[in-house]
């Protein structure tokens, strides 16, 4: 679907986004490989490598710019091009509700997953316009769709990479640019794991919303990203796609 494309990846150390880097290189994809943990970055790129993949591994905070232009930078000068991103970067918080939630997390919650989200674009969009068009996937969630209570800063944040989505859609459509969001549901990753163990109320939730009776895999939620990074998918943009084992609609 996606072969002799070039993708950048945020996020790509672990769980939703490392399954979607080896997905893209299984499709025939070039990858870059960006995450602001510079051991698990490594990993992930030497096993990627071991498949036969051609990786390369840029270790970069997206809620710092110059760090994010520079990823962006370090993709062009090591394949030449730039045809997708997957903007998957995030953070859950420490979870509380509204009225207890620290300000200082608040604010590194949305640094990472609405500014970072905004930063990535900002330079992919700007690279892509120059060069012909492109096809941008953000990460957001179920909880871009519906309340999630105890989660307030990450709720947030997930809604506000819907509304940059549509809004990136609509202003470079004409320049040949696609934007969506992917939406997964509870997903058995690294970080969903961590938070399910700091906090039982959080581990409580989750399993009262699975219909499906168990958590995604990474990998299901990659295949729809590549799908969306893919021609096949040339039509579809400013579209969110659920993949959550139909927890939204129950």
């Amino acid at each position: 679907m996606v072969s002799g494309k070039v993708a950048l990846v945020t996020g790509a150390a672990s769980g939703i986004g490392m399954a979607t880097a080896e997905l893209l290189v299984r499709e025939g994809a070039k990858v870059l490989l960006c995450d602001r943990n510079g051991p698990a970055l490594a990993e992930a790129a030497q096993a990627l490598r071991a498949q036969g993949g051609r990786v390369e591994a840029f270790e970069a905070d997206v809620a710092q710019e110059a760090q994010v232009a520079a990823a962006v930078e370090a993709c062009l000068r090591s394949f030449g091009a730039m045809n997708c991103a997957v903007n998957n970067a995030g953070i859950t918080g420490v979870p509380a509700p509204v009225a207890e939630t620290d300000l200082a997390v608040w604010h590194q919650v949305l640094a990472v997953n609405l500014t970072g989200v905004f930063l990535c674009l900002k330079h992919e969009i700007a690279h892509m316009r120059g060069a012909g068009g492109g096809s941008i996937v953000n990460v957001a969630s179920g909880s871009a769709i519906v309340a999630t209570p105890g989660m307030a800063a990450y709720c947030a944040s997930k809604h506000g990479v819907l509304g940059l989505t549509k809004t990136a859609a609509v202003e470079n459509a004409g320049a040949g640019i696609r934007v969506n969001a992917v939406c997964p549901g509870s997903t058995d990753t690294p970080m969903l794991q961590a938070a399910m163990a700091a906090d039982p109320s959080v581990k409580e939730l989750v399993l009262s919303t699975l219909p499906a009776g168990r958590l995604g895999r990474p990998q299901e939620v990659a295949e729809a990203i590549v799908w969306l990074c893919s021609d096949r998918a040339s039509f579809v943009n400013g579209a969110t796609l659920l993949v959550d084992g139909a927890a939204v609609a129950r």
